[in-house]
């Protein structure tokens, strides 16, 4: 589908039939949203991966019961680093300059301005840019998902201290930002897949400065 048409086509689906996504679409979900754009190409998070039906059942009473989380047949944790590092910032770009190969000391002076403008900062404001820019991932992964007419439904609305204590996340210095379950529309049960889709006009949408 033309990626328009993909977006009229998609919905919050809020009733999934249980039937599982092929992997390789599930890859290139993955894919798409790995090629996110992120500020400083630093990539601050980590997308989990989980098809493990106990595990997913112990997420859904975190995740307010909502049935999206078993009966999608793939579970994305968007989890954002919990702090910018000198050893985080300083393994991204030795990593590009290995990749382009080039010398590792290409990248020294804009490292070390990325260092000197995210190690002043508190943890809290550091995580809070990390999960911005795993939200620039997540949408690429809805986008991509909708193309491949594969359901996807957008969540918030679960525990993150709870969801992070149950994934081990502390321990791997990230934090849960978003959920999104992947699988298929059931739409005998599904309320809201017949609803027209609505949004703001774009009178009031939008704004133009000439």
């Amino acid at each position: 589908m033309q990626l328009l048409e993909a977006l009229n086509w998609r919905y919050a689906t809020k009733k999934m039939n249980g039937q599982p996504v092929p992997q390789e679409k599930v890859d290139q979900i993955l894919e798409a949203a790995q090629l996110a754009p992120t500020s400083s190409g630093l990539q601050p998070f980590k997308i989990i991966v989980i098809t493990n039906p106990g595990l997913k059942s112990k997420i859904q009473p975190i995740a307010m019961n909502q049935s999206q989380v078993v009966d999608g047949s793939h579970l994305l944790v968007f989890a954002a680093w919990d702090n910018y590092t000198a050893e985080r910032i300083e393994e991204v770009f030795t990593h590009t300059a290995a990749e382009r190969g080039v010398p590792a000391s290409t990248f020294d002076d804009y490292c070390n301005r990325l260092k000197g403008m995210y190690l002043s900062r508190s943890a809290e404001r550091n995580f809070e840019h990390a999960a911005r820019q795993a939200y620039l991932s997540f949408g690429l992964a809805i986008a991509a998902a909708a193309e491949l007419q594969v359901d996807a439904t957008p969540m918030e609305g679960f525990d993150n201290a709870a969801l992070d204590e149950l994934l081990e996340l502390p321990q791997q210095g990230l934090k849960s930002v978003t959920l999104l379950p992947l699988g298929y529309r059931d739409t005998e049960n599904d309320w809201l897949v017949n609803q027209k889709k609505v949004r703001t006009p774009k009178s009031v949408f939008l704004s133009q400065i000439a």
